[in-house]
Parts: C-alpha cells; structure tokens; sequence
C-alpha cells in the first residue's frame, strides 16, 4: 500500500507541474506580439510562425501526455494486476503470470515532427526506366543471337559517321582480385608487383599509352616497397594523364551483402591513401566484377564527388534490353530521391565479360584475335580456334577493317558517338612482353585508322574519365550531368545471371560464419573509432595527451585496412579458396583483438572520476574484454567474472548506439549468489540462469546473471557485481525441459531448479509485457506472436527447410544456386529436446535438433528491446552433402507476391517474386532486414548478418542459413563449399501494427488541439502515394536493427592488489541526438606527415534515416523526438568545444566552406554527410 500511495502522489505532482507549465505556454503564445493582427489579415510569414508555435504547442502537450501515460501505466501495473508482493519485494509474479519489474522512474516521449513523417509519401517523379517495371516486362527466355549468343544481330549503314567520326577510347587495365585462389600477399607477390612495377617503366616509353589501375590495397602494399625514383615515375604517369586511378577504394567492394558502414570505410581508406601519397582525387568509378550491383554505390560515389560510374555484372536479360533500347548509359538516381540530386552517369557494358573476347564487339572469334596476349607460342589461346596475327604493313589494312566492323556494331548499342573499348582482363600486363605486345600492335592499328579519313574513326589509348569527358562534350552538358535524352533510371542489378538458369544468388549465403565475423568486427570499429576520438579529445582537453596511449591509432588503422579488404567481391562473398579463407579469417581475428585494445584504453580514461589517477601500463591492462575467440574460425567465448566475498568486482558497460539505452545484460559469473548495484547504490533485479553444457546438462560453475540497464548514449557505465547472501532483487529463472518419452534425463543435483515432463503436442507460451508467443508442443518452434494490446494473435510459424543441388552436371556452388526443386522439410527421426526458461527479465525457448539449435528469447523489459524477438540459430551442417539449409516463417500476413529487402544496411527496394523465374532467381540479397506487410501488420526480419532471402508465397519469408556444397559450379574457384564452421545466426523479428491515421501527422496526432487548423495553414502538405518503388522502416524498426547490430559490451575491471580508484559514468553527449540521425561514424584523421599517428581532427559522418511514420508508434524506454533534420554540433558534446566544423565530401577530399561552430546543420532524409571536426 505505502508504495502504491508514493507512486500516486508522484504522479499527481508531475500532473499538476505539467498542466501549469502549459498554462505559461498558452499564455506566453497569447501575448506573444508576433501573433497581433490588423484588420484579419495573416501575412504568409506571421501564419509561419504561428504554425510553428502549433507545432511546438502540440509537441509539449504530446511530451506531457506520454509522461502523464507511463504515471498512469505503472500505477495500473502496480495496483490492476491484482499484484501484491508477499515480501513486499518487486519483482514478483502477479496473479495472471506476468512478472512486475521496479518502476525505471524515467518517463519517456516520443515526438516525431509531421514535417518528418512526410517524406514516405512525397510525390516522386517517374524515371525512364525503373528495374521492377522492367523486370515485369521482360519475358527472360534465352534465344540464340547469333555470334553475341545472349543478344542480337547487330546492323549499320557504312554512311553513318560521315558527318561525326566515331571516337574510340580503348582502356588498357588489369583486373587484381586482393585474394582468390591466391591469397592477397602471394597474388602481391605472383603477380601484382610486376605489373605495377612494368607500368612505370612501360607507359614512360610512350605518352600516348593509357592505363587505369583501381584496388589501393594493392597499390599501397606496392607503394612501401617501391624506392623513391619508383615513387616519382608513378606520380609523374598519375599527374601526366596516362594512368588513371578509378574508384580508388582500398578493395572493388562486393554490392551485395556489405554493409553501407564498410562501403564507405574502404572508400574513405582508399582515398585517404591516395591524397596522402599521391595528390589525387579520383573522378569516374569502375565495377567490373562483382557479382550485381546495388543502389547504394552510385549515391556514395557521388557524396565522394566522382561525376561518372561504370558497371558490368548484370542479367544477361537486362543487357540486351538496355542494348536494344540505346539505355546502356543512363543517370541512376536514388528511387527516394524528391529531385535530381542523386543522379550518377552510369555506363553499363554490353557483353558478356570484361575481358578481350568480350569487349571490342558483339563478335568473340574476332574480338579474340585483338587480343595479343593470345598470339601464337604464348602460354593462353583463343578457343574460337582463330589466333590473334602481329599486326604488319602487309595486313594492318584488313585487321584494322576487320576491327573497325566491331566498334560500329558495339557503338549502335550506345547514343553517343563515342565508344568505350576496355582492353584487360584479370591479372594482365604482369610481363613485360605483354605490354609490348598489346600497345605495339594497337598504335599501329589506330595509325592506320586515323590517317584513313574515309574510315571516319579516331581511335587511341585512354583513360576511363577521358572517355566520359568525350561523351559529356559531344553532348554539350557539364561533367557530371544529364547528356540530352539519355533515360533516368531507378532500381538495382540484383540477381545477375551469366547464362541460363544460373543465377548468382547462392554466394549471399555463402560461408555465413565470415559474414557473421565481418558485422561483429564492423560493429566493434565503429565503436573504437568513436571512443578512441573521443579519449584523445577529452585527453586534449585535460591537458593529458602525453600519458594517453594515442599509438593505439596503428591498430585503428589496421583493423581498417583488415575490415575493408574484407569488402572485396570476393572475400565477403564467401568466394574464395579455402586457404585464402583462413587468411581473411587471420587478418580479421587480429583486427578484433586489436580493436579491443583500443576500446578498453579509451574505456578505461574515460570512466576515471580522477584523471590524475589515471595511468596506462601495456603489459597489464585495466578492462578485461567482453568475450574471446581462441581462433579465427571458433565462436566467441565469453569472459567469466569471479566474484569473491571479501569485494565488489566492477564491469563498465559499453553502449555504442547514439541513443540511450534501456536494456538486459548478462554476464557469466561463477556463482549463484549475486547482487547488482548500480554506480550510485541502488540494487537492480536479476535474473540467474544456468549454463548449458548440452540440451539438458547445465554447469555447476558458471552462471548466467542478467540484468536492467539504461546506459547513455555512446557512453560508458559502471556496474558493481557483489557475492552475496540472496538479495530479494536476485531471481531464478524457472526452466522446465519438454522431453521426448525416452533417452534424455535431466541431471538430479542440478545447482539450479529443473523440471521435466514428457512433450505433448499442446501449445505452450511463453509472455512479457509485450508479447505472448505460442510455440509448438511437438517442434518445439514459433507457432504465433500477440502482440499485448492486440486481441488477436497472429501466426507467425517458424519451420526449417532443405535444397538439394541438380543431379545434371551443374551443381550448386559457392557462387551459383541451382536447387533439385522446392525445399522438402527438415526432419529427424528423434523428437527435440525443448527447453523453456522463464523470469522476471527474459522468457526463452529453446529448440535442440542435430543440425541446428534455435533460441527465441523475449526481454521483459519496456521499450526497443522488449518490443521485438530475439532469434538465435546456431547451424551445424558438417556431416552433410550438397545441402543448404534455410529458415522459413509461415505467417497470415497478406503480402500476395510482394517483399522487402535492404540494400546495403542503407535503404529498402521492393521485391516481386516471379513465377516467370526460376526458384532460384527469387533470393535476393539481405544484408540487415526483409520484411512482408499487408494493410493491417508488417512483419520485420532483422539480421545480424548478411543473408540470402525470399518470399515463394504469400505470406512467407525465407532465409538461407547455410550451404554444404561438394563440386565447384565452373565460375574458377575450383572447389566447393566445404570448409563449413558452427555458426550462430542471429536475428530480430518484429511485428507491427499499422495505424493509417498518422501516416502524415507525426505522433501527437492523437492529442492535438489544432489538429486540423495546422493541416489548412500547411499548404505545403503533399498527398500520400503509395508509389510502390519506396519503402522505409519505421522509426522503432531502425532502433531495433541498430540494437541488433551494436551490442553492448560488457568489459570487467580487473581486479587490483592496489584496489580500484573511484570511476564513473561517461556520458559524452550534452543532448541527445534526434532519433532519426545514426552517427555513421566518428572516424580520426591521420596525420599527413605520420599516417600512424592521428591528426587533431576528426570525420563527423552523420546519416538522417527515412522513416515510414504509417506503422503505430510504441513507447521506446528513451526520449525521442526529431528535429527536421537540424543538428546543433556546438551544444552536442559534453566538455568538448567545437573549434573547426566543416563540410566535406564523403570521403574528406573536397571541402566547403568551415561553418561558424555554433552552427547547424541540415541533413535531408536518408542523407548522408560529412564534416571534418576539431573538439578541445
């Protein structure tokens, strides 16, 4: 009772401190002079200002109400459940089962501005071409074209350039993959280093000969081993026009499944590089391997300020429509793109490859012969049968006629009168005779042509950008923009197909472990980067630089270069041979150890109460990392903490989200008897759980403890863990094992209760304050989810399916898909051992089967957290044969034969699942989510990592959890997929209800006064359109995805024979950032004189987040508002003043204009931008 009447009082306090406080509001609004009028009239400008004082009105009245609300709910819980502790001791289990928590005492709102639920539904001009009406249109058969087998016969009249010659640029380049069947140091060392090092001696000889070179990885190793007069030659070819550095990413980044955050990273790593050592910025991007491409490259391309982009993998479809429709160079703008602002000339390549054969012409016989390399007595041929001949007087005549026929047939597929002819293929011109060979016998052929005028053609070597300057000249246009009638398009290049059937969708599956690893790495950079940053500046500031271990920056580095020669389309793919795997692996584990370190260093500086305690050692490190992983292919193990009677141990807890966060932790102690204190005294529940050594044997030495914790935004807290007598605040989880009716005993002296009953085929939940979830009682498995305030639950069936490969000569394969036909059921003759664990913080069920074991876990905890399921799925697949395993859901969800995937982490393309295609050619790629919807619910499947995905009927979603494939599919890997690890797949699936009445209004809707006089004052208001080609997450779906993909870490505090000096919370921001902002990154400078060593700025990369605003809002557990995109930088950090702010292209090599350092900035939706930044 004593606690009901305090909570009531309370709640009548804020109550009554809220309805005065709107009261000053009113008043102050009334008698504010901007609001008198003369005579009725309201001038444009004053009706502004009072729609913005509605605006702001309706903001606090909707912040009071949700504060008021959570009062009212927590009363409610405390006093309606029929809830009365028999200890007087929260938590506890009410009458109706559910268990009642301590009030957090943090009211929360959220407030989200009309102005930013309108961009969903803003009105979008209709591109020329748009990918999923083309692939509605397209019949995707295969006829025979003739001699350029996947197209068409090609025709021209020979009077067609008499009046505008044709201009040939014919590119010279070499295609290095930074590890394939090699690994990345023996191609270096094979291959690499001769060329580079031939291409400064052999372009020098002539400066009519071109070059582009593309992966920096490669060019950078080149770089520490060549001596200085190498070092000049190069920058003399760079600065001279006659090589070209295209793209300039540290590695041709796969398109598929990396992430948006290590796109850039390895742009940023690239371009760095290159204005560092050689002063350049690149202009145009080159993409002439992975395998399709993604929206998403042409938006950071042009935030990095390249003018013109170049693609080749795509659906052999696709091309000869693109071709028949003189669509092969096209502006591709982002399909949310409000205006023209995204557009990025793009050049798509016609045939079937990148190499000789396949690039001068329609014809490969003939192609093949200007391909010198081929020349009779080397060590490759032609396999059309007709060799390459040297090119002399006696035949250049009909060589050079012969080849002119196959530039005009490839021009009649373009608009322009100019002609892109690459002349490469992969690892070429590593010998000096090459070179020779291929630049010799073309000048004589351009010789030839150019003094022939009756020929009407201009042919020499050139550059990428300099064929792109040529077109956008003939046209007339700036570089960079639109050559009259050339179309827009909107869309990606996902599933690329070569030939046939064979659709490249099995490498989004491929080796999931490495995916895994890659996005646990990613997310543990970002988190170093930013507190690294952050220490270095607070060090600064305090005066303290020199005793901070600021040489931390060379593992920084590291991980960087580590993490982004990972993106490579053929390292992240899972593409690769098995020994260039377990280099990648190598490279990747040590990147992570070194991360570590440097999270722990800036952990531990930053949580000192007194600086002037503080004090680094090397060799005996403060923090104790989160976890451990004893080789680059084991799982994680994670790090126990040994509490011990006579004092406390300390864990400082790590939230790398920009959003505070109110969430369960556990960590593994070495005893039953635990209590959690927070940094200023107060106990927190826990929850205790066993360790499960196998489906039904715990370990009696270590224990999970699990407990509630709200952690500041990219901050830092400090728990106490003490071994004492039971505290009230500790509970048991209750944990009951569904048994099959033999064989499997649970253990009689366990150190935790257990129960057991033999499995029926009945039903069974398990709830928290959000969700009721029914599971199956013979699977084991999700059968449905209700969602609290719903009356209806809705099925949502989890079961787990299995392809097999073709028994034809093609086979699956580590890049190819080729199933026998639909998934058949996974079965097992023995019923699952399933365990059920209840408690005050979390409910689970877990699932045991030979092949895989799933967990399903719901927190019981208020806000993002509790609001969705977590899902985890450790596969192991060792013991079959051509296999692959995928994850199918089974809902009522009316989605007819549309889904939704991301691209890239960074926007959403629709889907349509065809029957016109082949199984196989219906997945596509799901870097961190797919989601299905209907006019009442969406349903959102978040991962961890990045996945194969599809929706084969209405209402389904499919994931490809992992493939075991014996044969290799022909693609030049040479090997299966055999080298196949235990992998955890984790997953978030949420399930949300759509609320149509606040698709425009924001949501304060419910609560506004002025509801519908806003709505006649805001004429700028434009209709919803549901235009079929946008999509966005809502504003809690973003949070669940960041929570998902940046854990919390827990890093214990050593224990010292000196004992611990005091520390405390590190909240580094002053005011939280609007909720629809993601810090992509906070990322120091290297020094120009050191790269090693950091330069006293900092790139501030910030990403404003569409939101779809349709879907109903739920209470996130922490203050969210938006702010129309303005971002006060100056007022952002805590005890850090802003000292330069300036706008920069993504990859920091353009600058603008530096801001004033109390300035704003303003970011569109779904933007991107950079700033450089100086804090002290």
């Amino acid at each position: 009772m004593k606690l009901r009447k305090q909570v009531t009082v309370c709640g009548g306090a804020i109550f009554c401190v809220a309805v005065f406080s709107l009261y000053l509001m009113l008043d102050r609004v009334q008698h504010d002079p901007a609001r008198r009028q003369s005579g009725g009239n309201f001038p444009r400008s004053q009706i502004s200002v009072l729609q913005n004082r509605i605006e702001q009105l309706e903001q606090l009245l909707e912040e009071n109400h949700q504060i008021i609300s959570h009062i009212k709910d927590s009363v409610m819980e405390l006093t309606d459940t029929g809830a009365v502790s028999p200890s007087g001791h929260l938590p506890f289990r009410s009458a109706n089962g559910s268990w009642v928590l301590p009030f957090d005492g943090r009211p929360t709102f959220l407030a989200i501005k009309p102005q930013d639920c309108q961009f969903a539904g803003l009105r979008r001009s209709h591109p020329d071409v748009q990918m999923l009406d083309v692939y509605s249109l397209l019949k995707f058969d295969n006829p025979d074209g003739g001699v350029w087998k996947q197209g068409f016969d090609i025709t021209y009249e020979p009077d067609e350039w008499d009046n505008e010659p044709l201009q040939v640029f014919v590119i010279p380049h070499s295609h290095n993959d930074p590890g394939w069947i090699k690994t990345f140091d023996k191609y270096f060392t094979d291959q690499t280093q001769h060329i580079l090092n031939n291409l400064v001696v052999k372009l020098a000889e002539d400066p009519r000969r071109k070059f582009i070179w593309s992966e920096i990885s490669f060019l950078s190793k080149w770089w520490e081993t060549a001596d200085a007069q190498k070092q000049e030659a190069m920058r003399k070819l760079v600065h001279g026009g006659q090589l070209e550095i295209v793209t300039g990413g540290w590695v041709m980044t796969d398109e598929a499944s990396a992430h948006y955050f290590s796109m850039i990273d390895q742009l940023i790593e690239g371009h760095q590089w290159l204005e560092t050592n050689l002063g350049i910025t690149p202009r145009s991007g080159w993409a002439v391997d992975p395998f399709g491409h993604s929206a998403t490259m042409p938006y950071l391309l042009k935030k990095a300020n390249l003018t013109s982009m170049l693609i080749q993998r795509v659906h052999y479809s696709i091309k000869k429509h693109f071709a028949s429709t003189q669509s092969l160079e096209f502006m591709w703008r982002q399909a949310w793109d409000t205006g023209a602002s995204t557009d990025m000339f793009c050049h798509m390549m016609p045939f079937y490859s990148y190499d000789v054969p396949h690039t001068c012409g329609p014809d490969p016989k003939i192609c093949c012969q200007f391909d010198f390399k081929r020349l009779p007595g080397g060590r490759i041929n032609c396999p059309w049968k007709v060799p390459p001949k040297s090119i002399v007087e006696a035949n250049v005549a009909e060589r050079a006629q012969l080849l002119l026929d196959q530039y005009r047939k490839k021009s009649k597929l373009y608009r322009s009168k100019v002609l892109l002819v690459p002349l490469g293929d992969d690892f070429r011109y590593d010998k000096a005779m090459e070179w020779d060979q291929q630049y010799i016998n073309y000048q004589k052929l351009f010789d030839y042509m150019n003094s022939h005028p009756e020929m009407h053609v201009q042919a020499e070597f050139g550059t990428l950008s300099e064929y792109f300057s040529a077109v956008y000249k003939t046209s007339g246009v700036p570089e960079g923009t639109r050559p009259t009638d050339f179309p827009i398009l909107s869309g990606d290049f996902f599933a690329y197909a070569d030939r046939e059937d064979h659709y490249w969708t099995g490498y989004f599956t491929s080796r999931p472990f490495y995916k895994s690893l890659d996005r646990v790495i990613e997310s543990h950079l970002r988190g170093a980067e930013i507190l690294y940053s952050l220490a270095v500046s607070n060090a600064r500031h305090a005066g303290m630089e020199g005793r901070y271990p600021v040489s931390d920056y060379a593992l920084l580095v590291d991980a960087r270069r580590s993490v982004s020669l990972f993106q490579h389309h053929d390292a992240i793919t899972g593409t690769a041979k098995e020994n260039v795997v377990i280099d990648y692996g190598t490279r990747l584990l040590r990147a992570l150890v070194g991360l570590k370190r440097v999270i722990i260093n800036a952990a531990h500086f930053l949580v000192m109460k007194n600086k002037d305690f503080y004090r680094f050692y090397q060799t005996e490190p403060f923090l104790e990392t989160d976890d451990r992983r004893a080789t680059q292919d084991s799982l994680p193990q994670r790090t126990l903490i040994e509490l011990d009677p006579a004092g406390p141990r300390y864990v400082v807890l790590f939230n790398p989200v920009e959003q505070e966060r109110l969430c369960a932790v556990t960590v593994l102690v070495n005893t039953v008897r635990v209590r959690v204190l927070t940094e200023d005294g107060q106990t927190l529940p826990v929850q205790l759980s066993a360790q499960w050594s196998s489906a039904s044997q715990m370990s009696a030495e270590v224990f999970e403890a699990t407990f509630m914790a709200r952690l500041p935004p990219l901050g830092l807290a400090v728990f106490h863990l003490y071994d004492s007598a039971d505290s009230p605040l500790t509970l048991r989880s209750e944990t009951l094992l569904r048994l099959p009716g033999r064989g499997v005993t649970a253990r009689a002296a366990d150190p935790l209760p257990v129960r057991s009953l033999q499995a029926d085929g009945q039903t069974f939940y398990i709830s928290s304050q959000s969700l009721v979830l029914g599971f199956s009682g013979t699977t084991g498995l999700l059968e449905s989810i209700r969602r609290r305030e719903d009356l209806q639950e809705v099925k949502v069936q989890m079961q787990f399916m299995v392809y097999g490969t073709r028994p034809s000569k093609d086979k699956s394969g580590a890049y190819l898909f080729l199933p026998d036909g639909k998934a058949k059921p996974y079965s097992q003759k023995e019923t699952p051992v399933v365990r059920v664990v209840e408690g005050p913080l979390f409910s689970e069920v877990v699932a045991h089967y030979q092949h895989f074991q799933q967990t399903i876990r719901i927190h019981n905890v208020p806000g993002v957290e509790g609001l969705s399921l977590d899902v985890s799925t450790t596969v192991d697949i060792r013991d079959q044969t051509n296999k692959e395993l995928a994850m199918r859901l089974v809902t009522d969800v009316q989605s007819s034969d549309i889904f939704y995937t991301d691209l890239n982490g960074f926007q959403i393309q629709p889907r349509r699942h065809y029957l016109k295609l082949p199984l196989q050619a219906n997945f596509y790629p799901m870097p961190s989510q797919a989601y299905i919807q209907d006019s009442q619910y969406r349903l959102t499947l978040h991962t961890a990592q990045s996945l194969g995905v599809s929706s084969l009927e209405s209402g389904q979603l499919e994931v490809i959890l992992d493939r075991r494939l014996m044969q290799d599919d022909n693609r030049g890997l040479g090997q299966g997929l055999k080298d196949n690890k235990k992998t955890v797949n984790r997953f978030r699936l949420l399930l949300e209800r759509r609320g149509m009445d606040n698709k425009r209004d924001g949501f304060f809707f419910k609560y506004s006064l002025f509801r519908s006089f806003s709505q006649i004052l805001s004429d700028e208001v434009q209709e919803m359109m549901d235009t079929g080609v946008t999509s966005f997450p809502s504003i809690l779906s973003h949070m669940t995805s960041a929570i998902l993909n940046h854990d919390v870490l827990a890093l214990p505090v050593l224990p010292k024979r000196r004992g611990i000096p005091p520390l405390q919370t590190f909240a580094p921001l002053k005011s939280a950032l609007p909720c629809d902002m993601h810090l992509v990154n906070l990322r120091s400078i290297q020094n120009q004189q050191d790269p090693q060593t950091p330069s006293p700025y900092m790139a501030f990369i910030i990403h404003r987040l569409g939101l779809d605003c349709a879907l109903e809002a739920q209470n996130m557990a922490f203050n969210c508002s938006t702010t129309q995109g303005q971002l006060n930088i100056s007022g952002l950090f805590k005890n850090l003043d802003v000292q330069l702010l300036q706008p920069m292209s993504l990859t920091l090599m353009h600058s603008g204009s530096a801001l004033a350092n109390d300035s704003s900035i303003s970011l569109d939706p779904m933007e991107i931008s950079a700033f450089k930044l100086k804090l002290r």
